[in-house]
């Protein structure tokens, strides 16, 4: 592409000067009044002088004809962005929306009256621009759902999108998190604007702070439907958690309460607990990455006594101690609806779990994930009582698996298993050949997750006498990856993954990082996979053989 320049000459343009336009084009479309399409002008009127002006709504659609239209560009619209129509449903999260495309999108609206579900997440160009769309919502009357997190809103934004919510009546779902600027008073802005009928509140990752609790709590204390909180990952809320436990009273359907890294400390973990009474439908309860559960569990673990439907309970990487464990043994008989229990990655815990085994609801329980928690030998060996029904065993990181693999894989039931992670448990050839015999018999037809990752010492004869097996039907994920710093080769053992592959019908992802194959061996792996749509993930270095051999015409 030439130019002229001021001389008269002709100047070549680089293709770095052709990207950079683009860059920059895209950069100033973040104004919400950059561009208008033609059609779109005669229904929307903005004064560039004024951009704090409001923007007037277009007309409903009167005519089948302008319907059918309006139709039309809703389509062509969503095509454009890789989106396809769905019934009541439209999705463009991750699809690099600039303010103008907002614009073009809020004079849409009135083609899809009953729109219920509206997904612009992870679009974070949209920021400070939120009101060239809300000024459009105010006649959704079906609107159920809506999510925006991921879009750099502003304190504007945050004020137009309230005055738009209490226009919606039926708005039952609201995703704002990872938006930072909620927190530090941006909450304020939706008080007294969110309908009742809210029943999914989710604000993970606002960077919310202990003085947008007292917001919180007076937009909690008139949601009386509210069934699903999620306040995870604002790790300086802290005091403000006392906020939100004394509107608990006002949430008494409130089913999911996440907490994860919201920086819990002694006092607001006693507020939590003396609150849980007022939520005795809460079926999942989030308190992991809270550091200040250390130690301190007992002043929450009699008070969930109350939750006797509770059936999700999650503390890992919380730091728990001896004393917490056995603080949670005592509260375990009461909680007889639960079925996933996670104390995973607190490293003290290791030698006490064969204390809470016996505690457990054995015959409900599904999860009880224990990796990265230095289990000792007693530990491993009361987790064989679970193993018989539990759909998920993970021992990762647990050196003291290697080697004794054949006393896990004994207690397993037919057809129940469906996740087993060993990950970095030292597992020696023998292992494998032990986990290929309970294959070829049967016990893991249901199985979809196998994490054998970071294993190093299993030989080629292991990894073959699994692949010949048989068994794994229902496998979707397989994971045989090795450390980053190792690397091995494979061929080996190639021809036995290669000839299982067929069978393998429901395989989605094969984990093979940091084994080195030949070239012909991976042109053999690529045409095993071509047309089964599974995920490699294989180191792309080539070796000097890859570099030598070619693909074939």
């Amino acid at each position: 592409m030439e130019s002229t320049g001021a001389t008269g000459g002709s100047v070549r343009r680089s293709p770095l000067d052709l990207i950079m336009n683009q860059i920059r084009r895209k950069r100033s479309d973040r104004r919400p009044l950059g561009r208008l399409l033609s059609w779109a002008s005669e229904r929307t009127v903005i004064r560039e002088d004024e951009p704090d002006a409001k923007v007037q709504s277009p007309a409903v659609p009167e005519s089948d004809e302008e319907q059918g239209m309006g139709w039309g560009r809703v389509r062509a619209f969503l095509h454009r962005f890789g989106s396809e129509t769905e019934k009541g449903r439209i999705n463009l999260s991750h699809c690099d929306l600039t303010a103008t495309d907002l614009l073009e999108l809020g004079t849409l609206l009135p083609y899809v009256p009953l729109l219920e579900d509206l997904d612009l997440s992870w679009n974070d160009l949209i920021g400070g621009s939120l009101r060239a769309l809300s000024s459009h919502l105010n006649h959704m009357n079906c609107l159920s759902a809506l999510r925006l997190s991921g879009c750099r809103l502003n304190h504007q934004d945050l004020s137009a999108l309230g005055d738009a919510l209490s226009c919606l009546p039926s708005v039952e779902v609201l995703d704002l998190s990872w938006n930072g600027a909620l927190g530090g008073g941006g909450l304020q802005g939706l008080v007294g604007k969110l309908q009742p009928t809210l029943t999914e509140l989710h604000l993970v990752a606002c960077e919310l702070t202990a003085a947008d609790g007292t917001s919180l709590g007076e937009i909690l204390s008139s949601m009386s439907c509210l069934s699903v909180l999620d306040l995870s990952c604002n790790p300086n809320f802290t005091d403000g958690v006392k906020d939100v436990c004394s509107a608990l009273s006002k949430n008494t359907s409130l089913k999911t309460l996440r907490l994860q890294a919201v920086g819990l400390a002694p006092l607001s973990l006693q507020a939590l607990g003396e609150s849980l009474q007022f939520v005795p439908s809460l079926r999942l309860l989030d308190l992991s990455c809270n550091k200040g559960l250390s130690g301190h569990l007992s002043l929450l673990s009699p008070h969930l006594s109350h939750l006797s439907l509770l059936e999700t309970l999650d503390l890992h990487l919380s730091g728990l101690t001896r004393s917490d464990i056995q603080a949670l043994v005592q509260v375990l008989p009461s909680l007889i609806s639960l079925t996933d229990l996670n104390v995973s990655s607190n490293q003290e815990t290791g030698d006490t779990v064969h204390t809470l085994i016996p505690a457990l609801p054995l015959t409900h329980m599904k999860r009880l994930p224990l990796n990265n928690c230095d289990l000792t030998h007693k530990s491993y060996t009361a987790l064989v009582v679970a193993v018989p029904y539990l759909r998920c065993v993970d021992v990762s990181w647990c050196k003291v698996v290697g080697g004794r693999l054949l006393l896990l894989l004994e207690a397993l039931q037919p057809s129940v298993l469906q996740e087993l992670r060993l990950s970095s448990c030292e597992l020696n050839t023998q292992d494998i050949q032990h986990l290929a015999s309970v294959c070829h018999g049967g016990f893991l037809s249901s199985l979809r997750v196998l994490d054998l990752s970071y294993n190093g010492s299993v030989g080629s004869n292991g990894w073959s006498s699994l692949f010949t097996s048989g068994g794994l039907g229902s496998l979707e994920e397989l994971d045989l990856s090795l450390r980053p710093i190792t690397s091995a080769p494979c061929s080996d053992w190639l021809p036995a993954l290669l000839r299982a592959l067929p069978r393998l019908t429901a395989l989605k992802r094969l984990g093979l990082q940091r084994w080195t194959i030949g070239g012909q061996e991976k042109l053999q792996l690529d045409h095993s996979l071509r047309k089964r749509n599974v995920l490699l993930e294989m180191d792309t270095e080539e070796t000097s053989q890859d570099k030598e051999i070619q693909p074939e015409e």
